[in-house]
């Protein structure tokens, strides 16, 4: 299957996102629900950047459009070279399984596989003839080598979560979409997480793309997108250098 090119604007070699004029409109019951209004800016490769905001801001909506999980309503939505807009869905399955990886608040894990077999099944769908290899190998960057047999419901929260990073990282994605990664863990377990999360970030090179209502762990990353009713609000960078072309022309 070949991926769409376009002649819209496309994200520079730098750029592995850039997003220009997104809009979503979802249909309810009391009508069109503007959820995104005219969003725009660019994010570079190897940064990690934090979307915060209040509940109902857009901010996950905004992550699920730059994961390929939903679809904008109008706008130019480029991830790591693709515009996902002319992408069909089984060529956003693609770039999803090679490109990127998701960690979710719920740990979305399979009951019935291990912990090993859980981290292997997205190289197993991607063709990897050495997927138990490098599951293994992921499973043992998180600290969880000894626990690899066990199924989810014979692991805590925070063990759960580290497999969830494993199986994201497993196929060394260009971009790591995280959201609310410790919404579900106590306050002890979720420092622990955050701290594997960084330095898995920093030693793989991945871009991080993190939604959290936690501002000290947004306070982690170098750059914080603010969102408050679909639209950007803020945009305000501790790294001037990990910031590329932020105003969109």
């Amino acid at each position: 299957m070949t991926l769409a090119s376009s002649s819209s604007p496309r994200a520079s070699a730098s750029e592995v996102v850039r997003l220009r004029d997104v809009r979503l409109t979802l249909d309810s019951r009391a009508g069109s629900v503007e959820i995104l209004k005219s969003v725009s800016f660019a994010i570079g490769g190897a940064a990690s950047v934090a979307i915060v905001g209040p509940s109902g801001s857009g901010k996950t909506s905004l992550l699920m459009i730059m994961a390929g999980l939903e679809r904008a309503t109008s706008g130019h939505v480029h991830v790591v070279g693709q515009d996902f807009s002319r992408l069909s869905e089984d060529a956003l399955a693609l770039v999803r399984g090679r490109d990127i990886g998701i960690v979710f608040q719920s740990f979305h894990l399979v009951p019935t596989m291990t912990a090993l077999e859980n981290v292997a099944l997205p190289l197993e769908l991607a063709g990897r003839a050495d997927a138990f290899k490098l599951a293994a190998e992921r499973l043992a960057a998180v600290g969880l080598a000894s626990r690899a047999e066990h199924f989810p419901a014979q692991l805590s929260g925070g063990e759960q979560q580290r497999v969830a990073l494993a199986r994201a990282l497993a196929p060394k994605p260009k971009i790591l979409f995280a959201d609310e990664p410790t919404g579900n863990l106590d306050a002890a377990t979720g420092a622990q997480v955050t701290e594997l999360l960084f330095d898995l970030h920093r030693q793989s090179g991945t871009t991080l793309i993190l939604v959290t209502h936690d501002m000290g762990l947004a306070r982690r990353c170098d750059r914080i997108i603010r969102m408050g009713d679909g639209r950007v609000v803020d945009d305000t960078s501790s790294a001037p250098a990990a910031r590329v072309d932020e105003t969109i022309g």
